[in-house]
């Protein structure tokens, strides 16, 4: 049951001709009161055929008017008004269900509290099956205003359990993290204007695009105003940026002029000093060692980077910690919008609609330390700003590393009790999923055409069963396991350690729920195989001399070339 309480208004009058009326596509049906503040004598247009709207406006209207006459100042947003809705689902509720619900939500709203007679004028009517509307006029019968403060968080706490207390449809607990509805009139001027999304979702959707390109909010507004959104800045004396509204190019009011909306308006994290505290927070400078060791590509860093992530939720989950995980989890859907922006074209509609989906997950009542994030979301904006296409191993590499990171995110957010946030990462999840499907079909079907020998095989299998040796037999069972054999074999020949590669893979990425755990292992084998395994003899003489440069005195294997003896790979041995 959703109660949506609608900005207030000034034309009770107004109000109740719409209330009444037949709608716009002639969809209301019977018009009448269920219940009111005091239906006895009060005008009834729905059953009393000589009683007016005019007369019933009046009615609820008179605390306002002798306030009006009495204090001078007329109170000018006096209207309350708001629908009450039922699940499509859930069954047709009798006039009298309806007015016992609209006595609680006035009651819980403070409208109307229980025992209160003093209280606002209020009336529910209904016009078909399935909702009823509330007006009310916020000026009590002793001329002082309800306190309405956080009225909403109240209603929508009444909502939840008026739907136990009816059994109908439960609905989450509402947090103050959601975006703004769209509202009826804004509905209406898309169709009229055949958008497919209204002004403040477009804008939100080209926001969140945006952000992973920028690296403060100057070069955020600027990428907007490329992009052709118009954008109204507000500064200080100082020229410093102060806040910002967007505009959507021919979203015009009846005046003709254009309409800007607050970054807060659209959603609660695209406000100025949010957007500042991701965008422009600073990191310390990064060593030269990490930057010579860091992976070639931005679809490499990236993976790696999501790794800090699945450190970070699993290891952590108080206190900082919490603020921590939150901001890697903003940062992940950063990650996703940019991959989306930069993904081959069959597999960008999945990616965006993971993207879009997981928005809410990004954002949560916990304030995140957004600079923990500051090496997920430079890789981000690497793949956002120089990122070429990728190859196909390192692009399914880095959707599987993605998709386990959602999965992650949302068992964090449901245990914290954020419902509305594990329940858009697992919307997310099945995005990923499919795009991960799709990404790593080309490379299952190259690796299944070069299959290692029966005898390669059964000593890898050795390698599984003591490696994981409580997945093993899943593994062996799997489809997959041909394929992951072939990326095993190959790593071998690169010098690595099968065994080790195994254990590492499994750390990473937990195998007992995971359905098809060899297709899981093959993309993050693949990417920590990348590159062949380092000769430890000649990295030892390597850090030798570069010590002894440092003082001054080069070391004997400085000045002897270091011939690193190509790995004696166990495939092309006999078999022990």
């Amino acid at each position: 049951m959703i109660a949506a309480i609608k900005p207030a208004g000034a034309n009770t009058r107004g109000l109740l001709a719409y209330l009444y009326g037949p709608g716009r596509h002639d969809e209301h049906l019977d018009p009448h009161l269920v219940t009111g503040f005091a239906m006895l004598g009060m005008p009834n247009p729905g059953r009393d055929e000589n009683a007016t709207l005019t007369d019933l406006a009046r009615h609820l209207d008179e605390p306002v008017h002798l306030r009006n006459s009495e204090f001078g100042k007329p109170v000018t947003d006096h209207v309350w008004h708001c629908p009450v809705r039922a699940a499509p689902e859930d069954r047709h509720l009798s006039d009298t269900e309806w007015a016992d619900i609209a006595q609680r939500i006035v009651s819980a709203a403070g409208i109307a509290p229980d025992g209160d007679d003093l209280a606002c004028r209020w009336i529910a009517v209904r016009h078909a099956d399935d909702h009823i509307h509330i007006l009310a006029t916020t000026v009590r019968e002793d001329g002082r205003r309800p306190k309405l403060h956080d009225s909403g968080i109240r209603v929508g706490d009444e909502c939840r359990q008026i739907e136990k207390d009816y059994g109908l449809r439960q609905l989450k607990k509402g947090d103050r993290t959601a975006a703004r509805r769209p509202t009826q009139a804004e509905m209406h001027k898309a169709e009229r204007l055949g958008w497919e999304q209204t002004s403040r979702q477009w804008l939100q959707d080209r926001i969140r695009a945006a952000i992973p390109h920028a690296t403060s909010a100057e070069d955020l507004l600027a990428y907007l105003e490329a992009d052709d959104i118009l954008i109204k800045p507000r500064r200080g004396p100082s020229g410093d940026l102060l806040g910002y509204a967007v505009g959507r190019p021919g979203d015009l009011n009846k005046d003709g002029e254009q309409i800007y909306h607050p970054g807060g308006k659209i959603a609660p994290d695209l406000t100025l000093p949010k957007l500042k505290a991701r965008l422009e927070t600073s990191a310390p400078e990064e060593h030269p060692t990490a930057r010579r060791n860091r992976p070639s590509t931005p679809w490499h860093q990236a993976t790696e980077a999501l790794d800090t992530l699945h450190t970070q939720i699993t290891h952590t989950s108080t206190g900082s910690g919490d603020a921590r995980t939150q901001a890697h989890i903003t940062a992940l859907g950063e990650l996703i919008e940019a991959t989306a922006q930069k993904a081959p074209a069959d597999l960008r509609n999945q990616l965006h609609a993971a993207s879009k989906t997981f928005a809410r997950a990004q954002r949560s009542q916990i304030r995140a330390e957004d600079r923990a994030a500051h090496t997920l979301r430079t890789a981000a904006r690497d793949i956002a700003n120089t990122a070429t296409s990728p190859a196909g191993s390192a692009f399914a590499a880095l959707v599987a590393a993605m998709l386990w990171a959602a999965i992650l995110a949302g068992r964090w957010h449901q245990a914290k009790g954020h419902a509305h946030q594990a329940d858009a990462a697992r919307q997310a999840v099945q995005h990923l999923q499919s795009a991960a499907d799709d990404a790593l079909a080309p490379l299952l079907t190259a690796l299944e055409s070069r299959r290692p020998t029966e005898e390669t095989r059964r000593t890898l299998a050795s390698d599984v069963r003591a490696a994981v040796p409580e997945h093993a037999e899943r593994i062996l069972a799997d489809p997959g396991w041909p394929v992951l054999a072939t990326v095993l074999a190959d790593a071998e020949a690169s010098g690595h350690k099968p065994h080790q590669l195994l254990k590492e893979a499994a750390a990473r990425r937990e195998l007992g729920t995971a359905h098809r755990p060899a297709r899981v292992l093959i993309t993050r084998i693949q990417h920590t195989s990348r590159n062949p395994a380092p000769n430890r003899r000649a990295e030892a003489a390597r850090l030798r001399s570069t010590t002894a440069s440092a003082f001054g005195t080069p070391s004997p294997a400085a000045q002897l070339p270091t011939t690193t003896a190509a790995p004696t790979s166990r495939l092309s041995r006999p078999r022990r």
